[in-house]
């Protein structure tokens, strides 16, 4: 199973925040084990997708055409709080702010909302790490495109 849990960027700022939703589905295969009568989106992929649109932020604020490509890699959660569950239907509204940054590092403030109500807000690390993987680089492009398709001004993706 892949776990792709943002469905599209809708906002980005590079250097300072992005924005993106996950839609959640019956489709979502997790939902059918977690629980089988009462589907509920884990917590832990909940704060995954906060995650994933946080390495966005980061690769695309850290990466420059002239260097090997960095990639996100999630070190710390810290301060991670479960307000609410969500499950089928529910759309998540997923906001991450840059909060500091050093040479191969970055803290990233991360909130969830679905609707006006907080389900899930949290403190990130990641590191920067150049991953020699011709693979990885392509799949992140790829993702990336999807995600920011809907742009009205192209995003550069390296």
């Amino acid at each position: 199973m892949r776990y792709f849990l943002i469905d599209k960027v809708t906002e980005l700022v590079v250097g300072e925040r992005a924005r993106g939703i996950k839609n959640i589905t019956l489709s979502d295969e997790i939902l059918h084990d977690h629980f089988p009568d009462y589907p509920i989106m884990p917590g832990a992929l909940i704060l995954e997708s906060a995650a994933q649109l946080s390495g966005f932020l980061l690769e695309m604020t850290f990466n420059q055409p002239e260097a090997p490509p960095l990639r996100a890699l999630l070190v710390q959660i810290q301060n991670a709080k479960f307000y609410e569950t969500c499950g089928p239907g529910d759309q998540l509204d997923i906001t991450v702010k840059l909060d500091s940054k050093l040479d191969a590092a970055a803290q990233v403030s991360a909130e969830v909302l679905r609707g006006e109500t907080r389900v899930v807000r949290a403190l990130l690390t990641f590191v920067m790490k150049d991953i020699p993987s011709e693979k990885i680089h392509e799949q992140r492009k790829s993702v990336y495109r999807l995600w920011t398709r809907d742009f009205e001004t192209p995003v550069t993706i390296l």
